[in-house]
């Protein structure tokens, strides 16, 4: 897919970025809004200007807001001639309300003129010109702030606006610091428009699976027994990430291991993060995948092993005996999930191991 080599590209281009451009890719798909949080320096402008030139054909707007930032700045000037004629009309062209895609810099500094407007125009996607309502086309505004809004400035509602939250730090490792400092060449990916709302449709069609509705019900209900309490209709809309994280995945039905995004979308002040990301850990475990990945490691070991014995009789016979155990356990598991196809293919490699110990040792 193209937007998959998108992805691929900026994670060559940003050193440690890569759960944060997945999270901007998912966004795009889902048709959701994404905050990131850091220090200055970081990148995040950069990246998400970077993204946004590579989707061909949408409209992009990008605003560095202020104390003393105005509304003009963001939904265009007054038309000297509409309010000729009476008409308090505003040009939006090349602003915000044009905009499919948006990214506001330090967001939190949106002033009360400007913070209504906003708060309408992200979530309903309406902007209110001379009083009449007009949708937008917006789908993803990305924000970024140098820091978390604090407690009684009132702006709670445009934090809660954003479903995923990432945190943007400086690079750990050596490595990757000097990878940064060196630079690469940008990796030519794009996709257009056109191709971005056909992600779109098809995200809306992912099937998910009552085991992923019955997750996000346990986990609602341990973060409720923590104290973390996201709205009914924060729960309602991870869905559309969810089917967007599929998509990007390549896959038309979600697993449980799509959760895992909601680690970034749950917890509503910075130090409920560790307990949400735990619990939705806890659930986001593919338990068949996990056995199969298990089985797979203990035949290797087993083969392992037997290398090392010099072919022991004593010991092939014990490994078969071991081999033939996974084997059965592996058609259980096929039984109660016939549609894996992952279990099929892990009985092959551990039967071919059998196969191997029969005719190098036993002589069979």
């Amino acid at each position: 897919m193209k937007i998959k080599k998108i992805q691929n590209a900026l994670s060559q281009q940003y050193a440690e970025r890569e759960e944060v451009i997945e999270g901007l890719m998912v966004a795009m798909i889902a048709r959701q809004h994404a905050l990131l949080i850091g220090p200055p320096g970081t990148g995040k402008s950069a990246m998400v200007s970077d993204l946004t030139k590579r989707i061909t054909g949408a409209n992009y707007f990008q605003w560095l807001l202020t104390r003393f930032s105005t509304p003009e700045e963001l939904f265009g000037p007054v038309s000297l001639k509409e309010l000729e004629q009476g008409v308090y009309k505003r040009n939006t062209s090349g602003k915000l309300p044009m905009a499919h895609t948006s990214f506001l810099d330090e967001i939190f500094k949106a002033n009360s003129a400007i913070l209504n407007a906003l708060l309408t125009l992200i979530n309903e996607r309406i902007f209110y010109n001379d009083g009449a309502p007009a949708q937008v086309p917006l789908m993803s505004l990305i924000g970024s702030s140098n820091e978390y809004p604090e407690e009684g400035e009132g702006l709670e509602a445009l934090f809660d606006r954003f479903l995923l939250r990432f945190e943007v730090n400086y690079i750990g490792e050596d490595q990757s610091f000097v990878s940064m400092l060196k630079g690469s060449l940008p990796v030519p990916a794009e996709m257009n428009i056109e191709e971005l709302f056909q992600l779109q449709f098809f995200s809306d069609t992912v099937v998910i699976p009552d085991e992923v509705f019955d997750a996000l019900s346990k986990i609602r209900r341990e973060l409720m027994d923590e104290g973390i309490r996201p709205s009914d209709r924060r729960f309602k809309q991870t869905l559309s990430v969810i089917r967007a994280k599929a998509v990007l995945a390549g896959r038309d039905k979600a697993t449980l291991e799509d959760l895992m995004i909601l680690k970034n979308s749950l917890w509503e002040k910075p130090e409920q993060q560790d307990k949400v990301m735990k619990i939705v850990r806890n659930y986001a475990q593919d338990a068949v995948k996990t056995r199969i990945q298990e089985i797979e490691a203990e035949t290797a070991e087993i083969m392992k092993t037997l290398d090392q014995s010099s072919n022991s009789t004593d010991i092939a016979v014990e490994s078969t005996k071991k081999l033939k155990s996974l084997v059965n356990e592996l058609k259980k598991l096929q039984k109660d999930n016939p549609s894996r196809q992952e279990i099929e293919s892990a009985i092959a490699t551990v039967q071919g191991s059998l196969s191997g110990i029969a005719s190098q040792v036993l002589g069979v």
